[in-house]
């Protein structure tokens, strides 16, 4: 049984979106079609989008998830006529119609699942480093290294490296990450964060500073593509 997180502006069970869905045994949470479901995303093995109407909208928030590395594939719902609104530059897994039958839904959800699974799967877990561009992590020495050259971290700057790194395109509040490097007992503020940001942004160099990017009114993430500075630091601390 998956978790299956649906992504509507429609009202009602999933039996009005994608309904051959309602009819498998598959644990579906429903949330709204909106940007704010990345602040407290649940934990999933694979969502789905309603792109059935308001498509540039449903475009715009299926880029913003697959960009934002939501850890799980994601499908779009779409009608016929839909379908030729379907492009790459959606940059999901899968594209499903609302009609779809038992059968196929079952099938893409498991097939979408086990890609996903193997493309996971596919780094060496037991080699205690993190590659992400030229980023060389590595967890048993402590040690961090762009482009060959060492950065001289402290501990807390190298934990929130590392944990940027791991989760590559994923959107983090300033509470979220105070909550995973510094723990629940911290009692400082999430300026914190923000000051470690700096710092890690400094050390990084003018070159490489961007990928830490900032996600306006949202939070951090890590992305391997940093050529657009002025986009991912517009709101920079």
């Amino acid at each position: 049984m998956a978790r299956v997180l649906l992504l509507t502006n429609t009202h009602g069970a999933s039996a009005e979106v994608l309904p051959a869905l309602a009819l498998l045994q598959h644990q579906v949470r429903i949330l709204p079609a909106e940007a704010s479901v990345l602040i407290d995303i649940p934990e999933m093995d694979i969502a789905f989008i309603d792109a059935r109407r308001e498509l540039p909208a449903a475009k715009n928030l299926t880029r913003l998830l697959t960009t934002t590395g939501v850890g799980a594939p994601v499908i779009v719902i779409t009608t016929d006529g839909g379908l030729s609104a379907m492009t790459a530059d959606w940059g999901v897994q899968d594209v499903i119609l609302d009609s779809a039958g038992p059968a196929e839904v079952e099938a893409r959800i498991r097939m979408a699942i086990g890609e996903h699974t193997a493309i996971r799967n596919a780094a060496d877990p037991t080699s205690g480093e993190i590659r992400s561009g030229e980023i060389v992590i590595d967890e048993k020495s402590y040690t961090a290294k762009i482009k060959g050259r060492s950065l001289d971290l402290t501990f807390k700057e190298f934990e929130l490296l590392k944990y940027l790194a791991q989760h590559p395109g994923r959107v983090f509040t300033r509470a979220q990450l105070l909550q995973e490097i510094w723990g629940y007992d911290y009692f400082g503020g999430t300026r914190t964060v923000d000051v470690h940001i700096r710092r890690l942004r400094a050390k990084l160099g003018p070159e490489f500073e961007s990928i830490i990017g900032t996600v306006r009114n949202v939070g951090y993430r890590f992305s391997v593509s940093h050529s657009s500075k002025e986009s991912l630091n517009a709101d920079r601390p």
